[in-house]
């Protein structure tokens, strides 16, 4: 970006972030009906936009599956509004809190208040369910909020930012920092709570320059999550699923398998029911538009170079086509792949895979899965099929990950009443539902003192008075 540009860009952005402070700190904390008023807005702009979103999804993609955009990001979106919007009042409402004994007839109440001025800074794979499901925790607990798209999206961002422009004002809700080279400046600011999703070398970025102002931050970061398939797994069925949870969004999903581990004597048959399914789902035709390309040509030579790395290193792939095929890398679709044989020295199990790419490895026993997955960083997701319930415990309690599908993949995501969020390298924090609203609001605890108490027996001089309520206080502990 030309300099001139970029500090015209910078100014625009501090202003922006200081005029949403000012109103922030200077006006009433918005009322429940102002809140619903702007979930209701928010609502109303994506239901009559579907079909323009979804379109500058695909331009920016070069070809999104329409029904993903639909059903990953609209309904989801909406669903998540309409979820919010019903609980809303209940979650504003200050809570009573039990208060112990010695503090009768006292009593404690936890109050959420909004924190002020929350930072999103969006991805580009789910672009308009991971800006505005965010957003909408954000609103709901009352805050301002500026929202930084990915700029490998221009068209669905300057659409949003549009939009957005039309049906708020900009210091309730605003869409900035699309000009490249302005996410680094967006993540410096002094939020008051920042919310980042991406990749977790980005995370690291963020976090640090949150840091500087002690932001409090939200990282939903990626990793590379297992699919665990059990000996006593219907093969079929799990390798359906797997499937579809690979290959939605063309496996640029931060929550897709990310590799396959199970029984040795199973990968064979498991392989061959894997492209079964994969070709009954996508068949074999770069035109299928059911198939979604991948974002950028960088991206796609990157998933050039993790197969041949792994074809170098002995691993046998099998694949439908060729991605240097013309019909296929012009369309920028990347063919389906199943990797067997994958080892720790190839480069696709060393980093987060981020497309249509799925190893298979076979296991000697239960416990190798275990202690492969203990032995890398935490996972935002893992995914375990079986009918074994011990064998199903066992994995459930001796590994830590951000969240888990039993006999299937991706679903965990979309329960509202449960948190999404990772752990250690694939994230900090959580949000979705209540505990976006949570994430979001300062859960401020207030103790009401009553005009009848012991507590003045605490105040110095020290003496027989004292010793009695330390005595009492010695029995209540």
């Amino acid at each position: 970006m030309d300099q001139s540009l970029a500090n015209a860009a910078t100014q625009s952005l501090d202003e922006l972030f200081h005029r949403q402070l000012d109103l922030s700190r200077k006006t009433a904390t918005p009322s429940a009906a102002e809140r619903l008023d702007r979930l209701n807005r928010l609502r109303t702009m994506v239901a009559d936009n579907e079909q323009r979103f979804q379109e500058a999804i695909s331009a920016d993609f070069g070809h999104r599956a329409p029904v993903e955009t639909t059903i990953a990001e609209t309904l989801f979106v909406l669903g998540e509004i309409k979820h919010t919007a019903k609980k809303l009042k209940r979650w504003m409402t200050p809570q009573r809190v039990k208060t112990e004994l010695q503090f009768w007839p006292g009593r404690n109440v936890l109050m959420p208040q909004p924190l002020g001025v929350v930072g999103i800074i969006a991805p580009w794979n789910y672009p308009l369910q991971l800006t505005l499901a965010p957003a909408i925790a954000a609103i709901a607990a009352g805050n301002r909020v500026m929202i930084k798209p990915s700029e490998l999206t221009p068209r669905f961002a300057n659409l949003l930012r549009e939009l957005v422009a039309a049906a708020f004002d900009d210091g309730e809700l605003a869409i900035t920092g699309i000009e490249d080279g302005i996410g680094e400046r967006f993540a410096s600011l002094p939020f008051d709570h920042l919310l980042f999703t991406g990749s977790t070398r980005v995370g690291r970025i963020v976090a640090e320059a949150a840091g500087r102002n002690l932001t409090p931050i939200t990282l939903e970061l990626g990793g590379k999550s297992p699919a665990i398939i059990d000996r006593s797994a219907d093969l079929s069925q799990a390798a359906e699923r797997v499937a579809y949870g690979k290959l939605l969004n063309a496996g640029q999903t931060c929550i897709a398998p990310d590799y396959v581990m199970l029984p040795k004597e199973s990968v064979g048959t498991f392989a061959a029911l894997l492209q079964k399914s994969i070709a009954r789902m996508y068949g074999s035709n770069a035109s299928n538009k059911d198939y979604t390309s991948i974002i950028s040509d960088r991206h796609y030579a990157r998933l050039e170079a993790l197969v041949a790395d792994a074809a170098s290193h002995g691993a046998k792939i099998l694949q439908a086509a060729s991605p240097a095929d013309t019909a296929w890398k012009s369309a920028r679709k990347f063919p389906p792949t199943v990797i067997l044989g994958a080892t720790a020295e190839m480069k696709v199990m060393q980093e987060e895979i981020f497309g249509p790419l799925l190893p298979v490895i076979g296991c000697a026993s239960a416990e190798e899965p275990i202690d492969y997955i203990n032995a890398h960083d935490r996972p935002l997701a893992l995914y375990w099929f079986g009918n074994d319930d011990a064998a199903r415990d066992a994995v459930l309690s001796r590994t830590v990950s951000g969240g888990v599908t039993v006999n299937d993949c991706l679903f965990h995501f979309t329960q509202m009443n449960q948190p999404m969020g990772g752990v250690g390298a694939s994230g900090m924090g959580s949000y979705h539902g209540e505990w976006g609203f949570k994430t979001f609001s300062k859960l401020k605890p207030i103790f009401y003192r009553p005009g009848l108490s012991r507590l003045p027996d605490l105040y110095p001089p020290y003496g027989a008075k004292i010793a009695r309520l330390e005595k009492l206080l010695r029995f209540l502990s």
